[in-house]
């Protein structure tokens, strides 16, 4: 991969149409003043665990705000506890 260089010809470029179904409104997205945004996870739509030799990792399909359900992502149980935990306070009064 070194020998590749990281300039491209024009050419090789494709005319991009406005696509509005892929378009997020700009009331809808909360921006800060160096137009950066928080994501959020709206909410979590699958579970999968996988075992390791001595433990057993949970990992969560998660929607996040401003996408689609197409768009989710993988992420660790721990780490989603760590960052939001209000998502997994429905499941704890539930097995209490």
């Amino acid at each position: 991969m070194s020998d590749i260089h990281e300039v491209f010809h024009v050419s090789q470029l494709k005319k991009c149409l406005r696509v509005l179904e892929e378009q997020v409104p700009m009331e809808a997205m909360d921006l800060q003043t160096d137009l950066q945004y928080q994501e959020r996870p709206i909410k979590i739509l699958d579970m999968v665990t996988r075992q390791t030799r001595r433990t057993a990792v949970r990992f969560f399909w998660v929607q996040w705000s401003n996408h689609i359900e197409a768009e989710a992502t993988r992420k660790r149980e721990d780490d989603l506890k760590k960052e939001f935990p209000y998502l997994f306070e429905d499941q704890s009064e539930s097995q209490g």
